[in-house]
């Protein structure tokens, strides 16, 4: 089973094979995570999403990681939903960006990834649902991915991660 971590900081800054970026549908580059991302990964990222998008909501692609730190080699850009007040396949289409990304990671042989809490920032999925969709659909998953970390970008977007992690190891061990 894939080991996961919380940890709040800068994505940009991780020590994986891979990073995840909460892209929107050009793959040109936007605001938060997704701006981030392409500032340390420099212009040319913009020009590879540029080469292979559009990204379908609830999709993923790679391209190489450009100018990130060297132990990342690529970069796995998936479209988040839009919240719309849930009644839209949003919880559907999130699931579908966390599986989706691991296919893609393990199309690519990484082993290790860091992920974002996607669509939880500009797109406005509540943090607290959003954490547990990522962590049952991560944990349900099969992948060759060993380690994730989940990067949280502020404290409630933490501490939803943890949360959700805390009561999904909870439940595992409660006997039936």
């Amino acid at each position: 089973m894939v080991a996961i971590e919380i940890v709040l900081g800068d994505i940009t800054h991780e020590q994986v094979d891979a990073i995840v970026t909460a892209a929107n549908e050009s793959l040109l580059g936007g605001g938060g995570v997704d701006g981030a991302i392409h500032r340390a990964a420099g212009p040319r990222l913009a020009q590879a999403g540029g080469a292979i998008g559009p990204c379908e909501p609830g999709d993923a692609m790679a391209t190489p990681a450009f100018d990130l730190n060297p132990s990342v080699t690529h970069i796995i850009h998936t479209v988040g939903p839009v919240w719309e007040g849930g009644d839209y396949d949003e919880a559907e289409i999130l699931q579908s960006c966390y599986r989706r990304c691991l296919e893609v990671a393990d199309e690519l042989g990484a082993l290790s990834l860091a992920l974002p809490a996607i669509a939880t920032g500009t797109y406005g999925f509540p943090a607290d649902q959003a954490a547990g969709i990522a962590i049952a659909t991560i944990r349900s998953t099969p992948t060759s991915v060993r380690h994730i970390r989940m990067v949280a970008f502020d404290e409630p977007t933490y501490t939803a991660l943890t949360n959700a992690l805390n009561q999904a190891e909870s439940s595992e061990t409660r006997p039936s």
